[in-house]
């Protein structure tokens, strides 16, 4: 277990580790295990928290594909034109009925799994404007490999049933170009509520904020995939997150 979290949390910082000012992560040198989750706990714990309608306007400086396009990891094609096109400000969800209608707020670590916590509530680190239909699918499923598909979005997002070994029911997989965003939001938010889980949820697969070992196996897949965005992942504290 130890080498395990060593290697998730090595993974999470290589993102943009070049990003931080010289010693921030001093006080994680060395360390190993729990006593390292311990350490970046409390180097990321102090960010600046934004209230939920907020993540709307921080969405322009996050996810922003310019002149205001938003970039939706449930609709976008990198290689090809996209099946739809979302404009910050002015497409925001609202009702939907099918894809292409709006985009709304998406929790990559959904809402339910930390009992709507106010704090990761509006966690920027693991929120992404996606289409909202799309959103609606993905649901409070767990990302995953899909084994057999039941719905597949435009872009090529799917939901199905599970191929990794340890866990056969229903799961989301988005298209593989953005497999490492959500594996590394995900491992954030394990590593920033460690010890303040006390009233989250547990799903199929988390433990309140501890991710069970068949997706720790899984994410760990999607991280060796490139990905087209830049995730905000271990940031300076005191920035919007």
């Amino acid at each position: 277990m130890k080498k395990l979290l060593a290697l998730i949390i090595g993974l999470s910082l290589s993102v943009l580790v070049s990003a931080q000012p010289a010693n921030y992560y001093n006080s994680a040198n060395g360390l190993t295990g729990n006593q390292l989750k311990v350490a970046l706990h409390n180097i990321i714990k102090g960010h600046s928290s934004i209230s939920y309608s907020q993540l709307w306007n921080a969405f322009w400086s996050t996810d922003n594909k310019g002149n205001g396009v938003v970039w939706d990891m449930y609709s976008d094609r990198p290689n090809g034109n996209p099946p739809y096109t979302y404009y910050l400000g002015q497409d925001q969800c609202g009702n939907y009925n099918s894809e292409g209608d709006c985009y709304n707020r998406e929790h990559s670590w959904p809402q339910s799994w930390f009992n709507e916590q106010t704090v990761p509530r509006s966690d920027l680190h693991h929120i992404f404007p996606t289409d909202g239909f799309v959103n609606g699918k993905r649901a409070n499923y767990p990302f995953g490999e899909v084994r057999s598909a039941t719905w597949t979005s435009q872009n090529g997002s799917k939901l199905g049933t599970c191929k990794t070994p340890g866990y056969s029911g229903t799961v989301f997989e988005p298209i593989d170009e953005y497999k490492g965003d959500f594996a590394r939001a995900l491992m954030y938010m394990s590593v920033r509520y460690y010890s303040e889980d006390g009233s989250w949820s547990s799903s199929d697969m988390t433990n309140k904020s501890e991710i069970k070992k068949w997706a720790i196996d899984m994410l760990r897949s999607f991280t060796t995939t490139i990905s087209t965005t830049v995730t905000p992942l271990l940031t300076v504290p005191n920035t919007p997150a």
